[in-house]
């Protein structure tokens, strides 16, 4: 991807592919925009080498952040959870028993760990089935744009 074509990303975006390249760096594959259940759609979703799942949600600005009032729904689906944010957002705004990221569209850093809270045996297969099947889908529409599916 050239450097020009990060210019239609949206902010949020640009943080969730840095944060991807950093869930890439510790083994994880990641999907972005996945719905875990009808009415919720996580940033960034993470599968780890050892079957963990970590959410990751992009805020891009103050306003982003406390328009966001369905991010403690996420956290039953997955192990950890992340906030994604620039260097400039005000970080005190953040919960302290969620995880911290500091991203830009190129990497990110993890500065607070979330806390690991396991994913119950059947959550997890779901949310496994979900993300292959998820990216298998957007693969197969990438090749083929033409079947007419809604990839999700």
């Amino acid at each position: 991807m050239a450097h020009d074509d990060l210019q239609s990303f949206q902010p949020g975006q640009l943080l969730a592919r840095g944060a991807a390249r950093l869930l890439a760096s510790y083994g994880f594959a990641s999907v972005e925009e996945l719905v875990p259940t009808r009415g919720l759609r996580v940033d960034l979703m993470g599968l780890g080498p050892k079957g963990e799942i970590w959410v990751i949600e992009c805020k891009s600005s103050r306003a982003d952040y406390q328009s966001d009032n369905k991010w403690q729904g996420y956290l039953e689906w997955c192990d950890r959870f992340f906030w994604a944010v620039d260097d400039s957002f005000p970080t005190e705004l953040l919960p302290l028993e969620t995880g911290l990221i500091i991203a830009d569209a190129y990497g990110a850093e993890v500065i607070r760990m979330g806390p690991e809270d396991k994913l119950a045996a059947a959550r997890r297969k779901t949310m496994v089935q979900k993300l292959a099947t998820t990216a298998a889908r957007r693969l197969q529409g990438l090749r083929d744009p033409d079947m007419g599916l809604d990839w999700g």
